[in-house]
């Protein structure tokens, strides 16, 4: 089944690749949340806060953006339950995984907002000053950060693993990293039990080689589990929640690709398969592995054998490329950079239903699966659709009126969506 849709509208998309810049250090406005409009942390909203649906008036009142800020319009789709505009543009492309809590991460650090009203709980700054010599434009040491069930966890100081809890000072920890472990981190994501993620060795003073290696670490307790010397460098695909069986890696050779599976548990290396040049993702579930299939399609892999399972691939006079799926209760979602997403069964592959959305997509956009709805994030202008997963159907499309640069992001704590763009996160009602 096929969903309306407005080709135009996606021909017409246009794509922005640069990043958005900082501005001032306040935590922000919570805007239109709970019973109405409230009085802005920096001001009051100018007029009524309602923004006829051109929005050409969505910017700030005032020079260098210290004024008051308009409530922002939803064109379509649901009431919002309430806004947050942060002083800057947010920078998701840090996490590497979707938050469950409403968080907006910036340049300045990840602000934690209350779910129910929007206020801001606790800003969590993470990055060491930057050096006076440091390019402006360079990201510091440490790279992506992950969110776990209750810490935002980070390598930004150099060999530890710190963890900053969301709402408790009190409950904040830094674990150093064991000497076989010394390199550049980085975190590959959690599933609940352990944190993993690989470190690049440094070069030995005794003229001895780097180590490259991976890890575990215990969420409970701060233990490393086990570390793994790996062959080549090696990177864990960010886990999913309650897997617990095979731990997915993609490693680099001599040049070549191949995809790892370990035994989460040990580290232990199960079996190897070579990877398509363009293995720029793996997506792993329950029962599931899914990496790219080498012409713009996906396959399925066996997480027990490695052995080839069924793929999905653009048809003779197509031109399509997957994105990374996802994986839903008895369905592997398929988005695909052409505006198009397609149900699958996991076991054969078959198509289900697809559903054409009224804006493209690209390699930044992250759909959800919850609770019977595939929620998925266009660009500034197209919004998010919501996709009935029994049908196909598109049930629905969230924009606002303000302009923008950056794709939607989506998330969910169980209880409401939260999606953002640039500067601006709404929280959403899930039904």
């Amino acid at each position: 089944m096929q969903s309306p849709s407005s080709e135009g509208a996606a021909r017409e998309t246009s794509w922005q690749w640069d990043e958005a810049g900082g501005g001032a250090e306040a935590p922000g406005d919570v805007i239109g949340g709970g019973g109405g409009p409230r009085l802005s942390r920096r001001g009051v909203l100018v007029g009524a806060g309602v923004l006829a649906a051109g929005g050409a008036a969505w910017a700030f009142a005032g020079s260098g953006g210290d004024g008051p800020k308009p409530q922002p319009t939803a064109l379509s789709g649901p009431k919002p339950l309430w806004t947050y505009r942060g002083p800057e543009a947010m920078t998701p492309e840090r996490l590497v995984s979707l938050p469950r809590h409403p968080a907006y991460l910036s340049k300045a650090g990840l602000q934690v907002l209350d779910p129910v009203s929007g206020d801001p709980r606790r800003l969590l700054v993470f990055d060491p000053p930057r050096p006076a010599d440091w390019p402006s434009d360079l990201e510091l040491p440490g790279g992506k950060v992950v969110l776990g069930p209750e810490h935002l966890l980070s390598a930004t100081s150099r060999g530890h693993i710190d963890a900053h809890h969301l709402t408790d000072p009190g409950g904040d920890w830094s674990e150093p990293l064991p000497d076989e472990l010394q390199g550049q981190t980085r975190l590959a994501g959690v599933d609940g039990i352990f944190l993993y993620g690989s470190v690049w060795g440094d070069p030995r003073r005794d003229g001895t080689p780097p180590e490259d290696r991976v890890f575990a670490l215990r969420l409970a307790d701060h233990s490393f589990d086990w570390t793994v010397r790996t062959e080549g460098t090696e990177q864990p695909v960010t886990p999913a929640t309650g897997f617990g069986l095979v731990l997915a890696c993609v490693r680099s050779l001599g040049g070549r690709t191949q995809l790892v599976a370990r035994e989460a548990f040990t580290g232990r290396e199960l079996w190897t398969a070579p990877g398509a040049e363009d293995l720029r993702w793996c997506v792993t579930g329950l029962q599931e592995l899914l990496v790219p299939d080498g012409n713009g399609g996906v396959r399925m892999v066996n997480p027990t054998t490695g052995g080839p399972g069924w793929s999905h691939s653009p048809a003779r006079g197509e031109s399509w490329r997957a994105l990374p799926p996802v994986l839903g209760s008895a369905q592997v979602f398929v988005p695909r950079d052409d505006g198009v997403v397609s149900s699958h069964d996991p076991s054969t592959g078959a198509v289900l239903w697809t559903c054409r959305l009224p804006f493209l997509l690209d390699r930044r956009s992250r759909p959800l699966a919850i609770g019977g709805t595939l929620f998925v994030p266009g660009p500034a202008a197209g919004g998010v659709g919501a996709i009935d997963t029994a049908t196909g159907r598109l049930r629905w499309t969230f924009r606002d009126s303000g302009p923008g640069r950056d794709v939607w992001t989506v998330s969910t704590d169980g209880s409401r969506l939260y999606a953002g763009h640039d500067d601006v996160l709404h929280a959403l009602p899930l039904n």
